[in-house]
């Protein structure tokens, strides 16, 4: 893959909405036609090629000479600047003769986003392979996600597969404020993080699902990862419901949004056991609704989950953590280093 870290400047020149949708992870968007100005030239294309280009061209001029003035005083004339559009085409070509002869060191992204698209495909389905994983397993709230940053703190190459989905991975999963990326775009950040591990060394990971909100893990990962090292994690009710206290504090001051999330669980569960949520939600009494959910519906659901997906889970090692604050995780996570990190 093209290393795009050797690079000082990416710029994306397509338009805005193709660059939201998927782009080189640090690419900077800097369009020679708008959304609206792009469509445009789009549909007189079909009727009138050479005035398409005409207009095209003019947008092009004027947007780039924007970006001249208010961007590119950002870099000398040493900087090494990546240029790529769709296909690798005119409008690459329009920044680069532009940036040429104002003295800068250009390239080209040859085939565009197109072909990086193509080559992303192609190692998602080869990459994953390349690493032995050491697999989180425990029910919701046993500090999985918390246990992966203490372990990044350890030093341990950590795969944090919610984070890149902005989600975390489940009903109640979304993250307020915060919008998941594309599948594409989700494709490409989670091929940098791959790229940047070790093989030699394990990669520690949370067990997930096919899905985390709408973004689907690839399948060479998903089976990678079932036959990797799994940990169980362990943690007692009491320290479950604090961290989802501190975690969904928005839904503890707003339980009637996440009866809204719930309701597709209904039937499910049925409408006694969530008449009893709503009880609780109306009462304001969040650690025993947050502890009814967990042993009534999360519980029960990851078990069935886990053992669809890893059928040999109860063999694994189980930990037992009691703090599940980051100074209490901590040594944990130092300490399973030394069990698990140089396992061969």
């Amino acid at each position: 893959m093209h290393d795009f870290k050797a690079y000082d400047l990416i710029i994306d020149a397509r338009s805005p909405r193709e660059y939201e949708e998927d782009h080189v992870p640090g690419a900077v968007n800097m369009p020679v036609a708008n959304n609206e100005e792009y469509a445009e030239v789009g549909t007189l294309h079909r009727t009138d090629k050479m005035g398409a280009y005409r207009i095209g061209v003019a947008y092009s001029l004027r947007n780039i000479a924007k970006h001249l003035e208010e961007d590119m005083p950002k870099y000398d004339r040493k900087s090494r600047i990546l240029v790529y559009c769709f296909r690798g085409g005119k409008r690459s070509k329009l920044w680069i003769d532009a940036l040429e002869t104002i003295g800068y060191k250009v390239s080209k992204l040859e085939g565009g986003w197109k072909g990086y698209r193509r080559t992303v495909n192609d190692q998602l389905a080869t990459a994953p392979a390349l690493f032995r994983y050491n697999v989180l397993s425990g029910p919701t709230g046993c500090g999985k996600t918390r246990l992966l940053y203490a372990l990044r703190a350890a030093g341990a190459q950590v795969l944090d597969l919610e984070d890149i989905a902005s989600h975390r991975g489940s009903v109640l999963g979304s993250l307020p404020g915060t919008h998941q990326p594309s599948q594409k775009y989700f494709d490409s950040l989670l091929l940098e993080r791959l790229s940047e591990f070790d093989p030699g060394r394990p990669v520690w990971v949370e067990a997930e699902s096919k899905k985390i909100g709408n973004v689907q893990l690839p399948i060479a990962l998903l089976e990678k990862m079932r036959s990797g090292l799994t940990i169980q994690i362990e943690a007692d009710l009491q320290q479950r419901v604090l961290l989802w206290r501190q975690d969904y504090r928005h839904f503890e001051e707003d339980p009637n949004a996440m009866l809204d999330r719930l309701k597709y669980l209904r039937p499910l569960v049925g409408g006694e056991e969530f008449k009893v949520w709503q009880d609780l939600a109306a009462q304001r009494q969040m650690p025993e609704l947050f502890a009814r959910l967990m042993q009534h519906h999360y519980d029960p659901a990851y078990r069935r989950s886990v053992l669809r997906n890893y059928p040999d889970i109860d063999s694994s090692p189980v930990i037992t953590v009691h703090d599940l604050s980051p100074a209490g995780l901590l040594p944990v996570a130092k300490s399973m280093r030394v069990l698990y990190d140089g396992r061969e």
